[in-house]
């Protein structure tokens, strides 16, 4: 390195020059205008934003006009001794409300085990939840599949949602989870833990035409909710991530599984001991769903009696309660009522094994089809149809299969 005078005074000269200095105060003030216009971008995306968030919730309904409580309840029809003989539900309706002092704690444990394990810590979102889910989202190629939904977002869901926006894409898809987290922080202000998960509890659906844990306990147990054991409670629980294709009957298999599940997390979380654990997995209670379910199957076909009553219930909310027509069969079908009526069971079934005894019928006993019907084509033509005809259609096999009259076998 040359350190003589002529080389120091040129290094000195070449510091001090104006052009070095102009150069770098426009590096510098470059430097500068860049920072600024960032921080402006990013003031204003934060501003644009934060008003379109704001849109977001103002466009939510208030909180306080909003009915959480789950609508539809199935009407029973009940003999004179107090027995359930006939349930009247239509689409959407079959559910029995029940209160939390009717649901055995394993039950509710079950499903904040496997829906919510943070449900009781949580203020109505699960920030943990949203970050692992969005994490295991970025993970996978920006595919988010894995749900944060706490019990009290799918509550406002099933009740709020359902009816209000449809999930629809992207930007809808967004603006309604906000909305959902929004009034689920807002809920949580309203009411207790145990009253949400008592309304979530009697609003899900849990497959086989069954809404709430009352309906779905009778469904596959034939028994109230209170008498569930833990493996049951544990099937149940395990239904609402796929009612149809993990409810017990259809698919019992799938729904081990996830009943195994269902009992893994309520023993990881402390709601149960390894020795319940064991019981529970010992416990073979898909046989009796199957024993169940063939018991319903023969029970489903209402009888004439029920048939009439139905009609006269009808009649009486329009007579003596003044309702019109359809808002007395909307409430027949899914009013949750409960009808006692005044059928004796054990003479009902002296009358239909007499009624069922061929021999107590006359000898020679015929019934016979008299049927006549004329139709217009649409060129006019009338063509008619008899008994006779009707005879002879099915003799010749048409239908894939030979139809014969109690009279023509007669003679």
């Amino acid at each position: 390195m040359n350190y003589s005078k002529s080389s120091v005074k040129k290094k000195q000269k070449a510091l001090i020059s104006k052009g070095v200095k102009f150069k770098k105060m426009g590096a510098v003030t470059f430097f500068k205008l860049l920072l600024l216009c960032a921080l402006t971008g990013i003031v204003l995306v934060g501003c644009v934003g934060l008003g379109a968030y704001k849109g977001i919730l103002s466009s939510s309904p208030d909180i306080s006009a909003l009915d959480v409580v789950p609508k539809g309840y199935a009407t029973v029809v009940y003999d004179c001794e107090g027995h359930e003989m006939a349930k009247l539900v239509s689409e959407n309706a079959n559910r029995s409300y029940v209160t939390m002092e009717k649901i055995p704690a394993n039950l509710a444990n079950a499903f904040v085990a496997i829906e919510d394990s943070r449900f009781y810590n949580h203020n109505g979102i699960d920030i943990k939840g949203i970050i692992r889910a969005g994490m295991d989202g970025v993970m996978n190629g920006f595919h988010f599949h894995q749900g944060a939904s706490t019990i009290t977002q799918q509550l406002l869901k099933n009740n709020v949602f359902e009816g209000w926006v449809t999930e629809g894409e992207g930007v809808a898809k967004f603006r309604r989870k906000i909305q959902e987290q929004y009034l689920a922080m807002e809920l949580e202000k309203q009411l207790s833990k145990e009253e949400i998960l008592e309304l979530y509890m009697n609003t899900i659906n849990l497959g086989q035409n069954t809404l709430g844990v009352q309906a779905a306990s009778q469904r596959y147990f034939g028994k109230p909710v209170y008498q569930l054991n833990l493996s049951e409670c544990a099937v149940i629980a395990g239904i609402t991530k796929n009612p149809s294709k993990l409810n017990p009957i259809s698919y019992p298999e799938e729904n081990m599984e996830r009943r195994d599940t269902v009992l893994k997390y309520m023993l990881e979380q402390g709601f149960i001991t390894q020795t319940e654990y064991d019981e529970a997995m010992a416990d073979d209670v898909y046989s009796r769903i199957q024993v169940v379910n063939q018991k319903a199957n023969v029970a489903s076909v209402n009888t004439y009696f029920v048939d009439e009553l139905t009609e006269q219930v009808v009649e009486d909310l329009q007579e003596k309660c003044g309702y019109d027509s359809q808002t007395a069969y909307r409430l027949l079908y899914s009013g949750g009522l409960k009808i006692y009526s005044t059928q004796d069971p054990q003479v009902q079934a002296v009358c239909d094994e007499v009624f069922s005894n061929e021999e107590n019928f006359p000898e020679g006993s015929q019934w016979y089809l008299n049927y006549a019907l004329t139709i217009e084509k649409a060129n006019g033509d009338l063509v008619n149809h008899s008994t006779e005809m009707l005879q002879t259609y099915f003799k010749q096999g048409n239908a894939g299969f030979n139809l014969l009259f109690p009279s023509q076998e007669a003679a």
